[in-house]
């Protein structure tokens, strides 16, 4: 299935709380939500002054966080369709937002390197550090919740304590910017803009093996929610489909293959377990429903 009337190229998506609901940004300048059941249109959630790079839906409240380019992050809430507060970083895009539920606060990263976060009971800013000299865009959090792993543009991986934001490891992974990231029980996924997918041992960011799944920049790297396989996307215009544990290619989705997919690099992916669907997005201005079946 595909859903269309974006005007502009596609870089974000989120699920609703009961994932019935899709939500998308990107350069239209204005957030989307869209109906997964009947795969239509259902409304603009609201107009925004700048492009969006990251959605993250806070849990605990219902209320979806919109980064945008011009250091924004807006905070709304769905059901009402109402803006309910406006954060700001002091420069730079904003490219990574995490809801960190046990600690109730909100965790942004972009263009500056620079990490805010905000208590989401006061909306007051606790805590601003750097944790890169360049920009980073993206953010994962460990499985257990402990650390947090950051992806910087010169190819390092930075590993934080999520309760003090200590650094306890870094080391140098890519050669150029690291655009994905995806963490398990057992290890760390990170893919970047020289089209390489490394899987690292978490105790000390230790590289146990690679391969080239791209070729070009990997925009996405997703866990299937019930099977050792893991997805990634990328400005190839591919979709594929990998065995976690030996990176065995399993599946290569992309027009060349016949598959009706995108024309134009795939910017991102989420996953919606409710409907066992991968959802993908790019420059073609496409979002893609692809329901998977594991054998």
């Amino acid at each position: 299935m595909t859903l269309t009337g974006h005007q502009n190229p596609i870089f974000a998506l989120e699920n609703s709380l009961d994932q019935t609901m899709l939500y998308s940004g990107g350069n239209d300048r204005g957030v989307v939500e869209w109906d997964l059941a009947t795969g239509k249109f259902n409304r603009i959630l609201c107009a925004v002054p700048a492009s969006v790079y990251a959605l993250c839906l806070l849990k605990d409240s219902g209320l979806l966080a919109i980064g945008m380019r011009n250091s924004e992050i807006w905070l709304v809430d769905v059901d009402k369709q109402q803006l309910v507060k406006k954060l700001y970083m002091e420069k730079g895009a904003v490219f990574a937002l995490r809801h960190l539920e046990d600690k109730k606060e909100l965790l942004a990263i972009g263009e500056a390197g620079v990490a805010y976060v905000w208590n989401l009971d006061t909306y007051e800013l606790v805590y601003n550090f750097r944790v890169s000299n360049t920009t980073v865009r993206t953010i994962e959090p460990s499985v257990d919740g402990k650390y947090l792993n950051f992806g910087d543009k010169d190819g390092h991986v930075y590993q934080l304590e999520s309760a003090s934001f200590r650094e306890v490891n870094r080391r140098k992974i890519h050669s150029m910017s690291i655009t994905a990231l995806l963490a398990t029980a057992e290890n760390i996924f990170s893919g970047g803009r020289d089209a390489v997918l490394h899987k690292l041992v978490p105790s000390g960011l230790s590289p146990v093996q690679q391969v080239t799944p791209h070729l070009f920049t990997v925009y996405g790297i997703l866990k299937h929610p019930t099977s050792d396989i893991i997805i990634t996307v990328s400005r190839d215009k591919s979709i594929k489909f990998w065995d976690m544990n030996t990176l065995s290619l399993l599946r290569n989705i992309s027009m060349e293959r016949g598959y009706d997919s995108h024309r134009l690099s795939i910017n991102t992916a989420i996953y919606n377990a409710a409907s066992n669907q991968l959802i993908t997005a790019g420059d073609d201005k496409l979002i893609k429903l692809w329901r998977v079946e594991i054998a």
